[in-house]
C-alpha cells in the first residue's frame, strides 16, 4: 500500500525531482524510480511509501534473539518486518528481504496489536529487515501500540536523520543498534555512515530508552583489537552498562570470508570487558560468554544456553549483595 513520505523535499517542481531526508543518503529522486532503500518511490513528484502494512515476515521470538539480553529476559516479542534495506551490507543474513524487493502481504495495526495480546508478546519487534525505512508505517504502528501499553522494540543499522528519529522517539521502548565498525572505510564498504549511527545511538541514550548494542566481527574487516578498544571506550563514555553483544560472523550473501575464529571472539570479549559491565558473544556457544553476572560481586543473575533463559532475580536488585542492575523484568 502507498502512503507519502513525510520526510521529503520536492526539488525541482517542472521536472517532479524529490529528496528523501529519512536517512543519511538523501537520495535524489527522479519520476518513477525508487531510494536506495527500494521501498521509496517518486510518484508524479510525491514521494511514497510502497509497503505501508505490508510484511515479508513475521513470528513470534524470544526476545534474546533480537537480540535484547536486559530488556524482560525469558519472555516472548512478535517480530515483523518488511523488505529492502538502506545499507548494502555484501554479508547479510537476510538478504532475500532486504537487497531486493520481496513479496510481501498485506496486515492492519490492528491485527498486530490482537496478535500481540493473543501470543501473550510484551509487545512488537520492528526487525528482519531495517525498520526505520519503513517509517510512516512503524511510525503510525509505533503510536498504536504505545496507547494499548504494548512494547515498541527497534532493531536497526541506526542509519536515520535526527529529525525522524526524534519524532519517533517518543514511542521507542527498547532498540538494538547494529555498531558495524568504528571506522569510515568499513561503513563507507557496506553504503552506511558511522557518524549517523553513533548519533542515534546517543539520541537513544540521552533519551533514556533501553538500549543494547552489537558488533558483528569479520575477520580482515573490522577485527582491528585496537580499533574495537576505542569503540568500546566511546560506548563507556556514554554508560558502561550499555550491553554489548559480540556476534560471530558466517558467511553469507556475496561474502566468502571464513568464520570468525573463536580466539578472536574472547580476546574481543576479553578487551570490552576492561570497559563495559555487560558483554556478550553470540553467534556461538562459549561458556559463560552468554549470561548476565553482577558487575560487583559476580552473582550469576540470568543464565543463558541457547535461547534458553533462566532468571534468577524477581527484580533488577542482585540477591546477592543487593547492586542495582540495569535490568527491565
Amino acid at each position: 500500500m502507498l502512503r507519502e513520505a513525510i520526510f521529503y523535499k520536492k526539488l525541482n517542481l517542472e521536472k517532479n525531482i524529490v529528496r528523501c531526508e529519512l536517512c543519511p543518503h538523501r537520495c535524489v529522486i527522479n519520476p518513477n524510480n525508487v531510494g536506495n532503500c527500494l521501498i521509496r518511490k517518486n510518484i508524479d513528484g510525491k514521494l511514497y511509501l510502497t509497503t505501508y502494512g505490508e510484511i515479508t515476515s513475521i513470528a513470534i521470538d524470544p526476545i534474546e534473539k533480537k537480540p535484547l539480553y536486559h530488556f524482560f529476559p525469558s519472555k516472548n516479542i512478535l517480530s515483523i518486518g518488511t523488505t529492502g534495506c538502506n545499507l548494502k551490507c555484501p554479508f547479510c543474513q537476510n538478504w532475500q528481504i532486504s537487497s531486493k524487493k520481496a513479496f510481501t502481504e498485506e496486515i492492519s495495526i490492528e491485527k498486530l496489536a490482537n496478535l500481540v495480546v493473543t501470543h501473550n508478546s510484551i509487545g512488537i519487534a520492528y526487525t528482519y529487515n531495517e525498520p526505520f525505512i519503513w517509517y510512516e508505517f512503524i511510525l503510525d504502528a509505533a503510536k498504536n501500540m504505545h496507547d494499548h501499553n504494548i512494547k515498541n522494540v527497534f532493531v536497526t543499522n541506526g542509519c536515520i536523520n535526527a529529525e525522524p528519529l526524534e519524532k519517533l522517539l517518543p514511542y521507542i521502548d527498547a532498540a538494538n543498534v547494529d555498531l558495524k565498525a568504528f571506522n569510515n572505510d568499513f561503513y563507507r564498504w557496506v553504503k552506511g555512515d558511522l557518524e549517523t549511527t553513533l548519533q542515534t545511538i546517543e539520541l537513544l541514550h540521552k533519551n533514556n530508552k533501553h538500549l543494547e548494542l552489537t558488533n558483528l566481527v569479520i575477520p580482515t574487516k573490522n577485527d582491528n583489537p585496537d580499533e574495537f578498544y576505542e569503540m568500546c571506550k566511546w560506548i563507556s563514555s556514554l554508560s558502561k552498562d550499555i550491553p554489548l553483544h559480540i556476534s560471530r560472523y558466517f558467511p553469507n550473501h556475496k561474502l566468502s570470508i571464513p568464520p570468525t575464529p573463536i580466539s578472536t571472539l574472547k580476546n574481543f570479549y576479553n578487551i570490552a570487558k576492561r570497559c563495559l559491565n555487560y558483554v556478550y558473544i553470540g553467534n556461538v556457544l562459549i561458556d559463560d560468554a552468554a549470561s548476565t553476572y553482577c558487575p560487583l560481586c559476580n552473582f550469576e543473575v540470568i543464565k543463558r544456553s541457547g535461547y534458553n533463559t533462566i532468571v534468577n532475580i524477581k527484580d533488577n536488585k542482585c540477591p546477592k549483595c543487593g547492586n542495582t542492575l540495569p535490568i527491565l523484568l
